[in-house]
């Protein structure tokens, strides 16, 4: 039996560190990494392989975005178990993307391709890959801050965020009677290429973003221990605990008057 790791988004931040982190500190036979950018995935493959003995490194580019592509991927699944039984220990569903901006000044197709990104792929991965999910195998499902909370200016990606977390949260409690972990990992701010694809290349960093190495360190070790879902920095604990209180329409209201993010305006481009 070949016991696998699949990642979604691995060729860029925290996808890459998830790679990196789990082919040096945990026992599986082949990692397998999934992301649009062949090239960044050759590279990473290349680096994990020329370092570490005991794991292969395989990536696949596909554009998760597409239904067609992910059940392409199931047939290749079920063709891989039919040469040898294979069984998927740990999945990690990271790929994603956000957009900066009120909604009427944003891309009506960007919005959509980010919902099938975030929402749909994500969903289709957990399916397709449940047949060869074990006892004590893994799922972490990349959510947000955002997820907790409507967000003016950040609207489309908070709410398919929250999509992420509730799932993540309901298959996590179908699941555990086989002994099947659910995690969903909540950052906020994480030094990442997101901010320069969310602005439009209007903002190159995440503002005040934090090492992802240490928030993927964390995530990992919460997963493997069951807990429903990962936040590592202590102020994103207070965030999430307050929200509790909050109501939602004074947060939406507050975010779009306040916290304007940079952007471009596409309805006039």
């Amino acid at each position: 039996m070949k016991n696998i790791v699949i990642i979604t988004g691995a060729s860029s931040g925290m996808g890459r560190e998830f790679a990196l982190q789990v082919a040096d500190n945990y026992k599986y036979d082949e990692l397998w990494l999934i992301a649009r950018r062949k090239d960044k995935l050759d590279q990473l493959c290349l680096q994990i392989n020329n370092k570490v003995q005991k794991t292969l490194a395989k990536n696949f580019s596909i554009d998760l975005s597409s239904k067609e592509e992910i059940f392409a991927f199931e047939k290749f699944l079920e063709e891989e178990n039919r040469k040898e039984e294979i069984t998927i220990g740990l999945l990690i569903n990271n790929a994603g993307f956000g957009t900066y901006g009120p909604f009427e000044e944003t891309s009506v197709q960007k919005e959509m391709q980010m919902i099938d990104l975030n929402c749909t792929s994500l969903t289709g991965f957990c399916g397709i890959c449940l047949p060869y999910l074990k006892k004590n195998s893994v799922i972490i499902n990349t959510a947000s801050l955002a997820s907790f909370m409507p967000l003016g200016n950040f609207a489309v990606y908070a709410a398919s965020k929250a999509y992420v977390l509730s799932f993540s949260i309901a298959l996590r409690a179908e699941l555990k009677e086989k002994g099947i972990k659910v995690c969903a990992l909540c950052p906020g701010s994480v030094s990442t290429e997101f901010a320069n694809v969310a602005s439009s290349g209007v903002r190159k960093e995440v503002k005040g973003g934090h090492d992802p190495v240490k928030v993927v360190r964390h995530c990992l070790k919460k997963a493997f221990k069951g807990k429903s879902m990962a936040l590592w920095y202590p102020k994103w604990k207070i965030t999430a605990f307050l929200s509790r209180f909050i109501g939602r329409n004074l947060v939406a209201s507050y975010t779009y008057k306040y916290n304007k993010r940079p952007h471009i305006n596409e309805k006039k481009v």
